[in-house]
C-alpha cells in the first residue's frame, strides 16, 4: 500500500513559482500541488490543484523573474488569491489525502525540492499558519531520482529518457511543472519497484 511504500508519508508534489530565489524577500505568485494515487500497487496520478497568488505584501517581486515566467500579474484573466488562503485550501486537500490512505503526513516531492520547501517554511511562518502538513525537513528530489535512473539532471531532459512528452513552452506554469515532475516521480519509482 501507498502508506507503506514510504514509510507512512504520502508523497505530494509541489510546484511554485517565484518573485526570486530568495525565500524570504521575494513573493510566491503560484503554487500548485499533484496528489499522488494507487492503483494495483503502481503510483499514478490524482488530483491537480493550482493558485495564482497576490504577491504578500512587503515582498519583492523581481522584473527578470516576470520575464522569465513571462507572467503579467495584473492579467485579467490571471484570479489570484492571498497566499494564506491558498496555502491553507491546499494543506485542506492534502491531509485528506493523507487521512484517505491512512498516512502520518504529507513528504513534498519537487524538482529542486529544497526551493519550493523553502518557500513553503517561510510562506507559514509569515501567515502564522503553525500545522503544515509536510515533513520538516524530509524531503523527495526528482533532481536526484532522474540522476539515478537517467544520469541527467534537468527536467527536459528526464523526459526525453523517461520517453515522458515535454513541451518547453508550456515549462514554468506551477501546473504544468508539478503534472510533469509528478510524471517523472510516478515512472521512476514504479520502475525501480519492477525490478524487486
Amino acid at each position: 500500500m501507498l502508506k507503506d511504500r514510504f514509510r507512512k508519508f504520502l508523497p505530494v508534489v509541489v510546484d511554485l513559482e517565484t518573485g526570486g530565489f530568495d525565500a524570504k524577500k521575494n513573493a510566491i505568485l503560484e503554487i500548485a500541488i499533484q496528489l499522488i494515487d494507487e492503483d494495483n500497487s503502481k503510483l499514478i496520478l490524482g488530483d491537480a490543484h493550482r493558485y495564482h497568488i497576490n504577491p504578500f505584501t512587503g515582498l519583492t517581486v523581481d522584473k527578470d523573474a516576470l520575464e522569465f515566467l513571462k507572467l503579467d500579474l495584473n492579467h485579467p484573466l490571471r484570479i489570484a488569491v492571498e497566499e494564506d488562503y491558498a496555502l491553507k485550501e491546499a494543506f485542506k486537500l492534502i491531509d485528506k489525502q493523507i487521512s484517505k490512505y491512512d498516512c502520518s503526513r504529507a513528504i513534498l516531492v519537487g524538482h529542486n525540492a529544497f526551493f519550493d520547501h523553502s518557500f513553503i517554511l517561510e510562506a507559514c511562518l509569515r501567515n502564522k499558519i503553525k500545522k503544515s502538513p509536510f515533513h520538516p525537513f524530509s524531503l523527495i528530489d526528482t533532481v536526484s531520482l532522474g540522476v539515478l535512473a537517467t544520469k541527467q539532471t534537468v527536467l527536459a531532459r528526464i523526459c526525453k529518457e523517461l520517453d515522458i512528452v515535454y513541451e518547453n513552452e508550456e515549462a514554468h506554469s506551477a501546473a504544468y511543472d508539478a503534472r510533469i515532475t509528478a510524471q517523472v516521480f510516478c515512472k521512476i519509482i514504479n520502475n525501480y519497484d519492477n525490478l524487486e
